[in-house]
């Protein structure tokens, strides 16, 4: 069943044609330019300099399959948004710029608006529901790197990335239906999922070790941090009785379906956190992820020492306005041990 929450959604004649892409970054830019290569209306919202270099030059977006620049309609805030019946929200940008944009949102969207939380993290559709009735999850597996103001490399091959939606909290209607749809015609796997927060919490399992990626000198010498992040996250699964997809189910979705390669002359360096330290943003997803769990662990009495930590090694790099990789392994464990209380 869909949200008890949900407004009526329109019927399949008037569903949407029109998608805003609100944060055109690595994930947001690779989902606008594929559905924008197959025709499908679409407008980007972007900050700053990168906003201008797609309004000026357009987007340069290189992929296994394609090198192009596309000439995609960009604004800079929805205020510059002309809103009907026909727009989708595609909300890609940081959870950490989820609420200041929904503000901004709530402002000139009508009520009613589709919104699609393709987003990493667990938060950002509740968050969205303070504001709008009809909102809908998509887990998002789609490697890309955005390093530079106007071009955004995407790494996947057979598939643009994996897209499942649903709505939130639960089930599956006419605009679920389509978005699916439209996601799999722009050359993504996208199922239609009415548990598809089974697979973001499953998602949000791997997403713990970004900031190790983002943090350390060496993440492959924190296998033991990593394990115990994931440990943590899965004790405080089990105390509130959150539903995550099992790691079996979660590889037989992804084996096969898309395929991460190399694109000559970009190398897919890192993540999106250690991409928004290098890019110098002053900001950070691990409040959102490694967080996410902190806050489930004080909520139900479950100790996590090991992502609070995380949270404070980030906290720290931004507080000293520091790159990635400032950090080794071993202060990292003495963090870990020091909130542990041993």
């Amino acid at each position: 069943m869909a949200s008890s929450l949900a407004t009526p959604t329109p019927s399949d004649s008037d569903r949407p044609t029109h998608y805003v892409v609100y944060g055109a970054g690595g994930i947001g830019a690779t989902i606008g330019a594929r559905l924008h290569r197959q025709s499908f209306k679409v407008t980007l919202i972007a900050r700053g300099e990168h906003g201008r270099a797609l309004q000026e030059s357009g987007l340069h977006f290189i992929a296994p399959d394609c090198d192009e620049v596309l000439q995609i309609p960009t604004v800079l805030h929805p205020r510059e948004i002309h809103f009907d019946d026909n727009v989708v929200v595609l909300m890609c940008m940081k959870s950490q710029h989820g609420l200041a944009a929904l503000e901004d949102l709530a402002q000139v969207a009508p009520v009613h608006t589709p919104i699609v939380c393709v987003q990493n993290g667990v938060d950002n559709e509740r968050q969205s529901l303070r504001f709008f009735p009809n909102v809908y999850a998509s887990v998002v597996i789609l490697p890309a790197v955005f390093l530079q103001p106007g071009l955004v490399v995407s790494h996947a091959a057979n598939k643009g990335g994996i897209l499942d939606t649903g709505c939130y909290p639960q089930g599956l209607d006419n605009c679920a239906e389509k978005i699916n749809a439209d996601f799999t015609a722009a050359g993504f796997s996208a199922h239609p999922d009415p548990r598809v927060m089974r697979q973001k919490y499953a998602k949000l399992l791997i997403n713990l070790a970004n900031v190790l990626q983002a943090g350390l000198q060496d993440a492959t010498d924190a296998r033991d941090i990593s394990q115990a992040l994931r440990n943590e996250a899965l004790a405080c699964f089990a105390v509130a009785n959150i539903d995550c997809m099992d790691n079996s189910e979660a590889k037989r979705r992804r084996d096969g379906v898309m395929l991460e390669t190399h694109v000559p002359g970009h190398d897919r360096s890192a993540g999106s956190s250690w991409q928004s330290m290098q890019r110098g943003t002053g900001d950070i997803e691990t409040n959102y992820l490694n967080g996410e769990i902190v806050l489930l662990g004080r909520l139900h009495g479950v100790p996590t020492p090991a992502n609070a930590a995380c949270v404070a090694m980030a906290t720290q790099m931004l507080a000293e306005n520091l790159g990635p990789g400032a950090y080794s392994a071993d202060w990292l464990r003495a963090k870990v041990a020091e909130l542990g209380g041993h």
